[in-house]
């Protein structure tokens, strides 16, 4: 199996998301449809860091699993036979917040496929997201190529 890196570039090449929605700035690790290693960097002046909180910045927890889940788009759209469709979330299980996520910091995503339903194009995924070496988020991520 071949594994690649890819840039920010090569990022938007691949993902529909622009911003202030695209959640993966680079990949250091990818096997298509095996498993993905994906960095976001939450810079200090995003919007949302205006509502939540104010005086003591928190990202989003729903922000957190849009960034793992944006990875295992990544995951899967690199395979052969889901390029160029359309990513759509199905569902998230078992989600866990266990550290708070803060301006400066960057979420690694690691993820790896759990199952794969070919015939209706829907995959399952579980994903943690790390702040250092620090588990921060974790969820079962379920998508849908169309």
């Amino acid at each position: 199996m071949k594994v690649i890196q890819l840039t920010h570039k090569e990022v938007m090449d691949i993902l529909p998301h622009r911003e202030p929605m695209l959640l993966v700035d680079t990949v250091s690790y990818l096997e298509s449809l095996k498993s993905i290693e994906a960095q976001y960097h939450i810079k200090s002046d995003l919007d949302i860091f205006r509502g939540h909180f104010p005086g003591e910045p928190v990202f989003p927890g729903v922000m957190s699993v849009e960034c793992m889940a944006q990875a295992v788009d990544i995951m899967v759209m690199t395979a052969p036979k889901y390029a160029g469709k359309t990513p759509l979330f199905l569902g998230i299980n078992n989600v866990r917040f266990t550290k708070k996520i803060q301006p400066g910091d960057t979420l690694t995503t690691h993820a790896e496929l759990i199952s794969e339903r070919e015939e209706k194009s829907i995959v399952t995924c579980k994903a943690i997201g790390y702040i250092g070496e620090e588990q921060a988020v974790s969820a079962e991520i379920v998508i849908a190529m169309r």
